[in-house]
């Protein structure tokens, strides 16, 4: 504001001064068209880098998809399966119907009667109810949902929510909790030898699908679905979630800032001045052209080395 007043005093008092503008403007036009230059190939480059790390951050959220596909077409196959004591599925799906892993987990908010009137029940199948619940939550594709579908489904990319969710309460580690840590104590009223099977041969196939190196040489059994979870739960579902997370990028700060000081100078370093010399407009606006445009530049080197490490820093 103040340049443009003592240049407006000076075109004002001295009426050649006009004249000294419209040489100086053919010089702004130069400098604004060479930074503006310098801005287009940083920003073209810039776009590059972006579109190799996106893509990057795709492939590998397309990767931990698909093995997440995988892994949930096993847990369908156990869900479904015979190994559970009899009686346990009506009891989890007639008489608690709608309730979910996630309730019962997160109790302690309040939010589902349900879930608190499952803790404080006696149940009668040595508490492998749990790991039925939390085999059930990896079938759904929303934290809203309550019922398993009688397709399961297999989205494009899994909702942010619900991996949110698989991954605060460790879904999956509940096979290799009952599998591993504490089969001694479960083995009773868990039935591998109920899996049909031609079920346990395809288990073992979409395994080797997943990581054919961590599953080689293994055998359907408690081992082998103790790996499976710990996998899952360890390897899987944090580099999901990382992916998901990468893959909504914003544009860099320093993008942003650019692109901005490209704005300006073009709108008052190159067009007004051009519009000035070819239209005869105000002589204020050529004023105003060059008062932002010295702005700027004094703005920016002032300014860049203290935003630049900013950024460096973050």
């Amino acid at each position: 504001m103040v340049l443009i007043f003592l240049l407006w005093q000076k075109v004002t008092y001295t009426p050649l001064f006009i004249d000294s503008l419209t040489n100086l403007s053919k010089l702004f036009i130069a400098i604004s068209v060479f930074f503006s230059g310098i801005i287009i190939i940083y920003l073209g480059i810039a776009a590059i880098n972006l579109k190799k790390v996106k893509s990057s951050v795709i492939d590998d959220l397309s990767k931990y998809t698909k093995k997440m596909h995988t892994f949930r077409t096993i847990i369908d196959l156990l869900f479904r399966s015979k190994i559970w004591l009899p009686g346990l599925k009506e009891y989890i799906d007639d008489e608690f119907e709608g309730l979910t892993f996630f309730e019962v987990k997160e109790f302690y908010k309040g939010k589902s009667k349900l879930a608190i009137e499952f803790l404080q029940e006696n149940h009668d199948y040595a508490d492998t109810e749990n790991l039925y619940l939390e085999l059930k939550s990896l079938l759904l594709t929303s934290p809203r949902e309550k019922v398993v579908p009688e397709d399961i489904n297999f989205p494009k990319f899994y909702n942010k929510d619900i991996v949110e969710k698989w991954l605060e309460h460790k879904c999956g580690s509940g096979l290799w909790y009952y599998f591993g840590y504490k089969y001694a104590t479960f083995k009773e009223a868990l039935d591998l030898n109920a899996v049909f099977e031609r079920h346990q041969d395809k288990i073992m196939t979409l395994a080797n699908t997943i990581d054919s190196e961590a599953f080689e040489d293994s055998s359907f059994n408690e081992i082998f679905l103790s790996k499976l979870g710990e996998y899952m739960s360890k390897e899987v579902l944090p580099n999901l979630y990382q992916s998901q997370d990468r893959s909504v990028m914003r544009l860099p700060s320093t993008v942003t800032y650019l692109y901005l000081i490209f704005l300006i100078l073009m709108v008052f370093g190159i067009l007004i001045p051009i519009g000035y010399l070819l239209f005869s407009i105000s002589v204020l606006m050529l004023i105003v052209s060059f008062s932002v445009v010295t702005g700027t530049l004094f703005f920016v080197s002032i300014s860049l080395y203290s935003f630049l490490r900013r950024e460096i820093d973050s």
